[in-house]
């Protein structure tokens, strides 16, 4: 077995982003709908370890969501 093969790395899927004042988070509660500031058909932001990687679409897979890899974001120079 690979030393990688032990590494995990945290993957998060960033749907869109939105500014909302502080007042309106501290009333946020279930069935709070908040608008993001992106549409369905704009690309997600695929980080790992909390930094950008590639870029995907969101697809619906039976009844599970998925990430399909669009493109990969070029690498820092001090990451490569």
């Amino acid at each position: 077995m690979s030393t990688f093969d032990k590494v995990s790395v945290d993957i998060t899927v960033v749907l869109g982003t939105t500014f909302m004042p502080i007042h309106q988070v501290l009333r946020l509660g279930r069935g709070t709908i908040i608008e993001l500031e992106s549409s369905e058909d704009d690309a997600v932001h695929i980080l790992a370890n909390n930094m950008p990687v590639a870029k995907g679409t969101v697809v619906v897979n039976g009844n599970k969501i998925a990430v399909e890899v669009g493109n990969l974001l070029p690498r820092p120079a001090d990451m490569r």
